[in-house]
């Protein structure tokens, strides 16, 4: 099997954080694989997987070099830079994600090609022996990102802090080993500081010294990277993309071209049909008229993990006065929070559950 060794700093200082290339990368691997973990995905896919296979079938150069980058047991490395975890993340995502972009378009002509005779397992066809391989692959996942994830990126990032919450939790309830368990296929805490990656035959690895990363994505696909300093695993986030409105009969998706190599994808609207904005809910009047309107609002909105800044764009208030109320509702243990990357997350405790299902008359409930 493969493993890391995982000393106690290393494992005390691991981080979960997001990343927009990651995401894309993951996006486009259920775009070449073509089958749906759920039915979102089938929604996704058939708005956008035609359009990236024209897109392909229009540049053959581009097409080989992305399917030889997904291998059959191997993602080329370049493809996948580890995620450096300093990068602040808004809705507005691109910035980042042309910072983690430059991390491809830089790589040497001669170590893309090295990589992608690895992930190939054997010599590179004669259409990829050519110097211009990063670019043409920043290139395509730069598209990939504006035309199928970026429409749906707010959501994506509120289930991918969603999930980082919930891990948390387990983290603080159960230790590592509950943290790590089933967070993708084959992985496992061992114990003795062994973090089982995988079942593959792979040499062990040490990690001591270095930055660890955990980084969740919404396509149901998973890897693991490193360089000198950092390492990652990229894995699927229990959340799941669904559309905001009726889908559409599944049309008969054709064949991909070649296998990917690893589990299932993801899902969203059009890049010409903008995703449905999601309706706050009804904040009851008997919890206005104890708590005060805005932060019986704010308590309403915490159904998911949020950010100040989300609240911030959901009530309209001022920055300082969500703080302040967030305040309030945190030192009446009705709310808690958790560090998710550079963002700090509210959300609801059993507290405040029972104190909004107590809204509810008893026919609702």
């Amino acid at each position: 099997m493969g493993w890391w060794y995982v000393d106690a700093d290393t494992l005390a200082a691991g981080r979960f954080t997001l990343s927009p290339l990651s995401e894309t990368v993951a996006a486009v691997m259920s775009l070449e694989r073509g089958e749906p973990a759920h039915p979102g995905d089938q929604h996704w896919l058939n708005l956008h997987r035609p359009a990236y296979r024209a897109r392909l079938a229009a540049d053959p150069t581009t097409a080989q070099l992305i399917r030889a980058a997904l291998g059959r047991f191997w993602l080329a490395d370049y493809l996948t830079p580890t995620p450096t975890g300093d990068l602040t993340l808004t809705d507005d995502a691109t910035p980042v994600l042309e910072t983690e972009l430059s991390l491809v378009r830089s790589t040497p002509p001669a170590t893309a090609r090295a990589h992608l005779a690895r992930s190939l397992a054997g010599p590179l066809p004669a259409l990829l022996d050519r110097a211009d391989l990063p670019e043409r692959t920043a290139d395509l996942l730069h598209w990939v990102w504006t035309e199928t994830v970026l429409p749906t990126w707010p959501r994506r990032r509120r289930i991918l802090e969603a999930d980082v919450i919930a891990r948390l939790q387990h983290l603080t309830r159960g230790g590592w080993a509950a943290a790590l368990d089933g967070m993708r296929p084959g992985m496992r805490w061992l114990g003795e500081g062994r973090l089982q990656v995988n079942v593959d035959e792979y040499p062990p690895r040490d990690l001591t010294g270095t930055q660890l990363f955990f980084v969740p994505v919404t396509p149901q696909h998973g890897w693991a990277s490193w360089n000198a300093r950092t390492h990652a695993i990229t894995y699927p986030c229990t959340g799941a993309l669904t559309p905001r409105h009726p889908m559409p009969a599944p049309a008969p998706l054709p064949s991909p071209h070649s296998p990917s190599r690893r589990p299932g994808p993801p899902a969203r609207d059009t890049r010409s049909t903008p995703p449905h904005p999601v309706t706050p809910p009804l904040t009851p009047e008997a919890l206005a008229r104890l708590l005060g309107p805005v932060r019986a609002t704010v308590l309403t909105l915490l159904d998911t993990p949020k950010s100040t800044t989300h609240l911030v764009a959901l009530t309209g208030q001022a920055l300082g006065t969500i703080g302040r109320h967030l305040k309030i509702l945190h030192d009446a243990q009705l709310v808690e929070r958790r560090r998710a990357g550079r963002s700090v997350l509210y959300y609801r405790t059993p507290t405040a559950e029972a104190l909004l299902s107590a809204q509810h008359p008893p026919t609702q409930r």
